[in-house]
């Protein structure tokens, strides 16, 4: 039996977490950096408890949200968020990134979002929970997985928005132009002016020529 609790992030939104599904900072920044739209069509990939679907309805949420993820704990989660903020325009969708789900819009989204796991399969330390060990290690999908998928739901010159530790910037950047969408903008995250970057944010866009934005650090301290 899980033990819930919930976070309020706003007047009447709720995120239901455990200590199997939880949300960092770097969701957070990934929410805003994704500068959504009323208008946009959204899927988040590996949404684990949802924070980035319920952190857009705050405030101009998007039409639709898709929401999907995996793992059926992490969507009963999703499902008791959405029910205690009462929030009508996201779909929780348990389903495999890779395979996408039945009846998917394909070709029809115009934001796709994702907080991915940050460690490859075989590096970092491991956790013996088998949630956060997919949340964390690229042992289901890896970054390239994401980057098709993302490819397959976006229309032309759709946007795909992640974040992920330096360390996998060359990783990240290869990986969606080989499908076809192109690094749009990037900005690393410092804790002040004095630290290195422990993550980088970036868009990228479908069908789009090169042309790379580099923002000024963002300093979360």
């Amino acid at each position: 039996m899980q033990n819930f609790s919930f976070e309020k992030i706003h007047c009447n939104i709720f995120v239901c977490t455990s200590r199997n599904h939880r949300f960092g900072t770097d969701a957070v920044l990934l929410t805003e950096f994704s500068k959504y739209k009323p208008n946009d069509l959204v899927c988040d990939l590996g949404t684990g408890c949802g924070i980035i679907p319920l952190a857009m309805c705050r405030e101009n949420p998007p039409k639709k949200i898709y929401a999907v993820d995996i793992q059926e704990n992490a969507i009963q989660q999703l499902r008791l968020g959405i029910e205690k903020s009462q929030i009508k325009n996201i779909v929780p969708i348990c389903a495999d990134l890779k395979l996408l789900w039945n009846c998917s819009d394909i070709g029809k989204f115009s934001l796709v979002t994702c907080n991915p796991p940050y460690f490859t399969e075989d590096s970092g330390f491991k956790s013996e929970i088998t949630s956060q060990l997919i949340a964390r290690h690229e042992v289901l999908c890896n970054i390239y997985d994401v980057c098709k998928s993302a490819n397959r739901l976006l229309k032309f010159g759709g946007k795909l928005c992640m974040c992920n530790r330096p360390e996998r910037l060359a990783d990240v950047i290869t990986a969606m132009r080989s499908n076809d969408i192109e690094p749009k903008v990037l900005q690393f995250v410092c804790k002040d002016s004095n630290s290195a970057p422990w993550l980088f944010l970036v868009e990228g866009r479908k069908g789009s020529k090169p042309s790379l934005k580099v923002l000024p650090n963002r300093y979360i301290c």
